[in-house]
């Protein structure tokens, strides 16, 4: 299968992978409640680490926010989510559904034990959603797309390379229809350093020192205000960093 016939993203090279393909998938244009829609791709770290320090049940509230406020919004009927966790694998819970089809996480389908492939999880999950918004866009339906990736530490095991992902986010956010967000969770890590260097705009770096629930849980209600703020505006037109309008 041929990738991105419009040249945008050549870092991205042709054959799609099996994750890619379970990413990629979703409702047809045809079943989308919005004339326009925001592609939200949320990867949450699911390594050692996570259980080592007790976030498991925090990352679990704290979703189950981030979820709660899109079924509220106005625009929920725009926004369109995907569920990646990543260790050792990257594994997808779900592709693009509506809000109100979302699996919420449980400690039945989030358990932390694990690496870390932080760089596979981005570069395999940005060209999913590369796949899938390419189908809803040739079926006439305007899409913009919004990665967010959270974590506690640093890449641990990754076939690519931090200059990979940083090729595509360069790629990404130069079609102003892209916005990234980086949340880092802990103090063991430089976050702004992994983020940049991944390519994450300064504007687009959240981090807490802080690994209570309440923390954790008001990271996820920065993200969703910044989700449903970004899902207001028209794709294709520019704006500042994800968490600075």
């Amino acid at each position: 299968m041929t990738l991105d016939p419009n040249g945008l993203f050549p870092s991205l090279g042709g054959d799609l992978s099996e994750i890619v393909v379970a990413g990629a998938s979703g409702i047809d244009a045809d079943e989308l409640l919005a004339s326009e829609v925001t592609l939200v791709t949320v990867l949450v770290d699911a390594s050692t680490s996570i259980a080592t320090r007790g976030l498991e049940d925090a990352i679990v509230r704290g979703y189950g926010d981030l979820v709660d406020a899109f079924a509220s919004a106005r625009e929920k009927d725009g926004i369109l989510v995907a569920l990646w966790t990543f260790n050792d694998e990257a594994r997808v819970v779900h592709s693009y559904v509506p809000v109100d089809d979302a699996t919420r996480l449980d400690r039945t389908n989030y358990a932390a034990l694990g690496g870390t492939k932080l760089y596979d999880t981005f570069c395999d999950a940005l060209q999913a959603n590369v796949t899938y918004a390419e189908r809803l866009r040739a079926a006439g339906t305007p899409t913009q797309s919004i990665l967010v990736l959270l974590t506690d530490g640093e890449d641990c095991g990754s076939r690519r390379r931090v200059s990979q992902c940083r090729a595509l986010a360069t790629e990404a956010l130069a079609t102003e229809a892209w916005q990234l967000a980086f949340v880092g969770v802990g103090t063991e890590t430089n976050f702004h350093k992994v983020a940049k260097s991944m390519g994450f705009p300064d504007k687009s770096i959240a981090v807490s020192a802080s690994t209570t629930t309440s923390s954790i849980r008001a990271l996820f209600r920065m993200v969703s205000q910044s989700v449903i703020r970004a899902s207001q505006a028209r794709p294709g037109v520019a704006r500042g960093g994800f968490f600075s309008p």
